[in-house]
């Protein structure tokens, strides 16, 4: 495992962390021995970067978490989010001290922990990332010790840019992956410029870049990619990055001929993503250890800088015009 500096933090983190919201919910079931075994194995392969949310599974998600890091000695970094609690999910709520502080009370107890080390603001509406008193919330919450840095996720880079005017945010999150690519047009430069970390998350398009999908591919009732493919309980761009599926597997065919003798579609597109010097880490989910080693391992393999511009070319052609203006 290779590791990268974490924004301006004196972090040392896993290039490759994981994503908890798997083992949490809405991926179907994800047994609790399958998620200690995800938790085991990425720290075995050289994980230190654990990120989850307060909704992934009501908690759920990050008591395994909290589960896992308070049964070992050596450094793990956790990150997880707020926000998405608030309901109805307005502004305001992100603006009132003591309902965020009463969430992160919530995790500090779900996680087994004193002081989170990142605090992210869980895709908020688009006014609380510019609004002043968003960073008074957050600054009082450092001050009380019981978050220690704050960033974002966000779902369109104007939101990433316009949080990142603040020289407290920490971090951003954001989607970025071989059918999303827009991030790399303006954000990445500015947010390394200004020493603001980069996570990205849906890195594998949820698993449309593992290549093992096809048309006829079926998916749990309980799973997003089922029941959110219209964008109809959060924002279509997070499951499947919001490209058309069909199109998508069209994408993938040209994607396999160019693919390189002994390495998956999946690791590939991993290694695309760190190419770009701007990111601090990619969080992939896992639902075992298998998909835990195949995703670790991209960190090892070879530079592709040769391919770069041939796999850009594939967004291009398939996906610029329907998802580049839209986030």
């Amino acid at each position: 495992m290779k590791y990268r500096k974490f924004g301006s933090l004196d972090w040392n983190i896993s290039e490759i962390g994981l994503g908890c919201w798997q083992i949490g919910a809405d991926w179907g079931n994800v047994s609790e021995e399958k998620a200690n075994e995800v938790l085991k194995s990425s720290f075995e392969n050289g994980v230190n970067f654990f990120d989850t949310a307060d909704v992934y599974g009501d908690g759920r998600s990050e008591k395994f978490v909290g589960n896992f890091i308070n049964s070992i000695s050596e450094r793990i970094y956790v990150a997880t989010k707020a926000g998405r609690r608030i309901n109805p999910h307005v502004a305001k709520g992100y603006y009132d001290k003591d309902l965020m502080e009463s969430f992160v009370d919530r995790s500090l107890s779900n996680l087994n922990i004193e002081t989170i080390d990142l605090l992210q603001m869980h895709c908020p509406p688009t006014e609380v990332y510019s609004s002043d008193h968003t960073f008074e919330m957050l600054d009082y919450l450092v001050g009380k010790g019981k978050i220690q840095n704050y960033g974002f996720s966000v779902e369109t880079v104007d939101q990433a840019l316009e949080c990142i005017k603040k020289p407290q945010t920490k971090s951003i999150q954001v989607i970025f992956n071989i059918f999303r690519q827009k991030p790399a047009e303006k954000l990445f430069k500015i947010a390394k410029e200004r020493k603001v970390a980069i996570i990205v998350r849906v890195p594998l398009a949820s698993g449309l870049l593992t290549g093992k999908f096809n048309k006829d591919s079926p998916f749990a009732p309980d799973d997003h990619r089922n029941y959110n493919i219209n964008g109809d309980a959060f924002d279509v761009g997070e499951t499947f990055s919001g490209v058309n599926f069909n199109k998508a597997l069209e994408a993938l065919d040209e994607l396999k001929n160019i693919l390189p003798e002994g390495i998956t579609l999946s690791q590939l597109s991993l290694k695309w993503i760190l190419m770009h010097d701007a990111v601090s880490i990619v969080i992939p989910g896992a639902k075992n250890k298998d998909h835990v080693g195949l995703n670790t391992s991209s960190s090892e393999l070879n530079e592709i800088s040769s391919l770069m511009n041939e796999i850009n070319s594939v967004y291009t052609k398939y996906f610029f015009d329907d998802v580049h203006h839209r986030w």
